[in-house]
Order: structure tokens, then sequence, then C-alpha cells
């Protein structure tokens, strides 16, 4: 048995068959809009693994800005308005 079979069986880990792998990163491609519609082309699993890390990155960005507006928004409302309940909403 070779060591990483064992480890792998130690930790508890489950070991993802190449099917699996596959479909999961056909997964990834329909989620991502820069290669969704390059179906037809093949796009390595390598290269869509990046661009998700840098679609997820990008997503965490927009959200930081998003949230940040939203704070500079509701700090220029009345606390206690309606329009600051649901700014103080979408924060959470």
């Amino acid at each position: 048995m070779s060591s990483r079979r064992s480890r792998s069986r130690q930790s508890g880990v489950t070991r993802i068959s190449d099917d699996q792998m596959a479909d999961l990163v056909y997964k990834l491609q329909q989620l991502l809009p820069e290669i969704r519609h390059r179906l037809s082309d093949k796009v390595s699993a390598a290269k869509i693994l990046q661009e998700t890390c840098n679609y997820i990155r990008n997503l965490h960005r927009e959200v930081d800005n998003l949230s940040g507006r939203l704070a500079e928004l509701l700090e220029s409302t009345d606390g206690e308005s309606a329009e600051a309940a649901v700014i103080r909403s979408l924060l959470v």
C-alpha cells in the first residue's frame, strides 16, 4: 500500500475519483462568467481552478466595496428611519 493511500485512510479523507473530479471542475466552469460560454473549447482544470480563485477574490472585493457604500449611506440617513432599517438588514 502506498504511503499516500495509507495517509489518506488514516486521516479519514475520502479519495475523489477522476470522474467525480471532472464533474466538479465542469460545475465550476458553469459558474464562471469568463469561461461558461467556452464549453466547446478545451479549458484545462488548472485554468478553471485559477479563474475560480480570481472570480471569488473579485466577488469578495465587490462585497467589501458595497458594504462600505452601504455603511456610508447608513451614516448619512436618520438612524431611526425606514431606509436605515433596510440598509441595516442588508449589512447583516
